[in-house]
């Protein structure tokens, strides 16, 4: 489905967040909370490590292109980046019950499946193209898919993203970087959101 956008700077900007977090020890998970994602459990790139910021409380300070205005205060999140233009993010929330945890996921899920559509109506200067690459089967599920964006002025940047769920809590998870959906390294995002989902207890 290609969709045809109207991009600015700043979507550009959101969709490449990540790549100039200063380097930080994540904390120590107290005991009963989410465990986030280890640096190289993100895909693996080819001439760099990852990075990680901490983990830290509330909403990202620059939400997710997919999803990001649905993500509520009491999310968690940490970043992740690589010394090119490789980045990505985790976002994880605990809701009050499996039902709020489901409705949740869905609605995630939604958000993500019409986002090309959305970015047209916003942004003029952008073509995108989204992907479904389908369900994973780990805890209660999880979902992956693939937007690609192509500004007026020449950029192309590739983002996978993912939702899963254990019980009453959600994980979403995104990786980007400058390419088209042949850089995308989804079966790596695969394994990298069954990972995700697994640490969630």
């Amino acid at each position: 489905m290609n969709v045809r956008t109207r991009g600015t700077r700043l979507v550009l900007a959101a969709l490449a967040a990540g790549t100039a977090v200063t380097l930080a020890a994540a904390p120590a998970t107290a005991a009963g909370s989410p465990r986030f994602l280890e640096p190289a459990e993100m895909p693996p790139h080819p001439t760099s490590p990852w990075y990680a910021g901490p983990v830290t409380a509330g909403q990202p300070e620059h939400p997710p292109v997919c999803g990001g205005e649905a993500l509520p205060s009491v999310s968690s999140h940490r970043e992740y980046w690589t010394e090119y233009d490789t980045n990505g993010s985790q976002v994880t929330v605990v809701e009050r019950d499996e039902q709020r945890a489901k409705e949740f996921a869905g609605l995630l899920r939604r958000k993500i499946a019409d986002c090309a559509e959305r970015l047209m109506a916003e942004n003029p200067d952008l073509t995108a193209t989204r992907k479904d690459y389908g369900k994973i089967r780990v805890e209660e599920g999880a979902t992956v898919h693939g937007l690609h964006t192509v500004s007026a002025w020449g950029s192309s940047d590739v983002s996978l993203f993912s939702v899963g769920r254990d019980g009453r809590t959600v994980t979403y998870v995104r990786w980007a970087q400058m390419g088209t959906f042949a850089h995308a390294q989804v079966a790596d995002f695969k394994a990298t959101t069954v990972t995700a989902v697994n640490k969630l207890y």
